[in-house]
């Protein structure tokens, strides 16, 4: 067939034309994409053997070196889509974010698609937009693209919406959040201990108007809160309802809820903030009122990503250990996908991480005195 489109190419052609389209046509062949039969023929072995060794089988070191070669020779491209047919595993992992806008799911995705591009796989990002429905068709969309295996920091809190990745035995790993009403690999932070710790900070530095502005939506919102309504109850505290500002986590709950604990006539000497978004909005709101951090009110916030270290004063944080989180995720689902090829069946494992708190200088220790806090 390419004798003939020669041909027909060279007719009626003068003889530098023709040399011409000689070489263009040798260069047409050395582009078309190269077989499994050309490696077989560069490297004399078997179509058995090459088709075991590109569809993840173990051949001998010799082979595979011969292999590998004839593969950089060639520039022969793996077609994925028919490996996958063979195989059943596209090479794919679904991330799905709960808000992809969202610093901390950037980063964690960033973290994620590293380590999935050093296992050799792809991912497929969606986002949900922090609505349960989305999430539900986001899952729907990554069974019917046949992904491996789905790495999701969850909207909602119960596991509904998750039964179209059941059905199709696709794993699922769910990521800084949990769900109830199924069970899930997991990987988190242990969110109460870490509140709990903040708060204790913030008590022995003599705070006691500590106000809060947090999530009553999400999960890791909710199990924050309680931990530094844990450690106030030790010294006999609560949150006073005029310095609990719930919503949700956004940039712009911290921003509007700043501002209403700022412009209260007995306002708190300390905020303590559960989300990085909520830092985002509470670092403008000083900003823009002026306020004195800590001098006039005290701020202690969750994530140690841009802001603590372009704010000043530098701002007090817990650190989650993000690059870690999304490492483990990665290792979960892969170990997971293992674990379905061979039919074998493990308990779930549910990965919790502890947080550091990261001191910086935006609480104020309240018994130091004030001329010796002007010199610092």
């Amino acid at each position: 067939m390419l004798a003939g489109r020669f041909q027909k190419f060279s007719e009626g052609r003068t003889s530098g034309e023709a040399a011409l389209t000689a070489h263009r046509f040798q260069y047409e062949v050395r582009e078309m994409a190269a077989t499994i039969k050309d490696i077989s023929r560069e490297t004399g072995l078997s179509l058995a053997t090459i088709s075991k060794y590109l569809n993840g089988g173990n051949v001998l070191p010799k082979n595979r070196e011969k292999i590998d070669a004839a593969i950089e020779k060639l520039h022969y491209q793996v077609n994925e889509i028919a490996r996958g047919l063979v195989t059943n595993r596209t090479k794919t992992i679904g991330v799905i974010c709960y808000n992809v806008a969202s610093i901390f799911n950037g980063t964690l995705v960033s973290y994620i698609g590293a380590e999935l591009s050093r296992q050799g796989y792809g991912m497929l990002i969606c986002d949900s937009r922090n609505n349960e429905e989305q999430e539900a068709e986001n899952i729907r969309f990554l069974v019917n693209k046949k992904v491996d295996g789905i790495i999701i920091t969850p909207v909602a809190h119960t596991a509904e919406f998750l039964s179209p990745a059941d059905e199709s035995d696709i794993p699922v790993v769910l990521l800084d959040r949990r769900v109830s009403g199924s069970e899930y690999d997991s990987v988190t932070v242990n969110n109460q201990q870490a509140a709990y710790l903040a708060g204790k900070y913030l008590l022995r530095k003599r705070h006691r108007k500590i106000a809060a502005i947090a999530s009553k939506i999400e999960y890791t919102g909710i199990q924050r809160m309680s931990g530094l309504e844990l450690a106030m109850s030790e010294y006999a505290l609560s949150i006073p309802p005029e310095y609990l500002k719930l919503g949700r986590h956004s940039v712009e709950h911290g921003y509007c809820s700043m501002k209403e604990l700022l412009r209260l006539e007995n306002p708190p000497t300390a905020v303590f903030l559960t989300n990085y978004d909520l830092n985002l909005g509470a670092v403008m709101a000083l900003n823009e009122e002026g306020a004195d951090c800590p001098g006039s009110i005290s701020m202690l916030g969750f994530d140690d990503l841009i802001l603590p270290h372009i704010m000043k004063p530098d701002l007090t944080v817990v650190a989650q250990p993000m690059e870690e989180m999304g490492r483990k995720a990665v290792e979960l689902v892969l170990h997971r996908l293992e674990l379905k090829h061979e039919k074998k069946e493990e308990p779930f494992q549910s990965i919790v991480f502890n947080a550091a708190l990261k001191e910086g200088d935006s609480v104020r220790d309240l018994a130091e005195p004030e001329s010796q806090r002007r010199k610092k």
